[in-house]
């Protein structure tokens, strides 16, 4: 992952750079924002620009050592954190057992959401954590010598998922860490970081992705039609991990649509037994599923109440969707 790679941010990109330029390396980050808004991007290229040892202008070189090391993100300067599944069976875990599936998960995608990540390891219903024996491993690692970079970095990838035993473990390594170690911090939810964490840590805020960016990466990807890209970047609203998702949902989305269609007609004519039968279909589905089509659910319904308003720029729906709306939109308002 380098600058050039990241969708949009140019603002923050250039900032990044720029600090580099000038020497200004602070020990912590906190690099914060909505979910699949290259926030992780960011950091690895962020982190691949500081240790790089032919810096361009605007990016890392890409043929140096350090470079090469980075591409496979094996560089024995670089470390993770990240949340992952302690089953009952296994011994105590640490990141490093999901070292080889987090390689290959990253070699796949660059903007991805926790659910993807759970999905790949096969963690079925389980929540994702970074257990407190994480801290003591993550001390270990940065109070070894640096191997051969500039700096040593650990990037922890949601630390609003840190065990609190953990977080409370680590406060006086991100406030005093070793000398050339830098600590980068990725969030997408930073009310849920400890507020002993957060002031000890620089905020970096991440806008979500412009909408002519998000377009254009659209388009560059997947072979849609202007129309469907805009529609895609729309509803995305910033995120290129849900413009992913919603790309590459086809009978997915479908399928959900279908569900909401079911359910909205069997609850305006009041047919118990149709709603139930949602119901039966919906508990045969796993956690994920019942939380995508939940969060389908709201959004359907806030377009369609918005509908009301006869404010087209407003309404983010995708023509099936649209071919739906004149069914539902006036029995959905403020009233109701």
């Amino acid at each position: 992952m380098y600058f050039r790679d990241i969708i949009g941010q140019s603002d923050i990109k250039k900032h990044l750079i720029e600090s580099v330029h000038k020497g200004y390396v602070p020990h912590a980050r906190m690099i914060y924002g909505a979910e699949g808004i290259g926030k992780l991007p960011i950091a690895i290229a962020y982190a691949r620009y500081l240790n790089c040892t032919n810096q361009a202008e605007t990016d890392a070189c890409g043929k140096c050592p350090s470079c090469s090391k980075f591409d496979k993100l094996a560089h024995p300067d670089l470390h993770f954190a990240f949340p992952m599944v302690q089953k009952r069976a296994e011994k105590l875990l640490v990141c490093d057992h999901y070292l080889p599936q987090w390689r290959s998960f990253l070699a796949q995608k660059t903007y991805f959401n926790l659910s993807d990540w759970l999905q790949y390891i096969n963690a079925k219903n389980a929540q994702g954590m970074i257990y407190a024996q994480e801290s003591e491993e993550i001390i270990r690692k940065l109070n070894l010598k640096v191997y051969e970079a500039k700096y040593k970095i650990m990037i922890v990838w949601l630390p609003e998922k840190m065990n609190l035993e953990c977080a409370n473990k680590l406060l006086k390594m991100i406030e005093e860490p070793p000398a050339r170690t830098i600590f980068l911090l990725i969030s997408e939810d930073l009310d849920k970081v400890i507020p002993t964490i957060k002031s000890r840590c620089q905020p970096i805020y991440v806008k979500p992705i412009e909408y002519q960016d998000m377009i254009s990466a659209i388009t560059n990807t997947y072979c849609l039609t202007l129309y469907d890209a805009q529609s895609v970047a729309h509803i995305a609203n910033g995120s290129y991990s849900k413009a992913i998702q919603l790309i590459e949902a086809g009978d997915e989305s479908q399928v959900y649509l279908k569900l909401f269609d079911k359910m909205m007609g069997a609850a305006s004519s009041r047919r118990i037994k149709s709603i139930k039968e949602v119901a039966d279909e919906l508990s045969k589905t796993g956690r994920e599923v019942q939380k995508s089509f939940l969060e389908y659910s709201l959004r359907m319904f806030r377009e369609y109440f918005v509908s009301n308003f006869n404010a087209p720029e407003l309404v983010y729906l995708n023509r099936h969707e649209q071919q739906l709306r004149q069914r539902y939109f006036a029995a959905i308002n403020e009233t109701n």
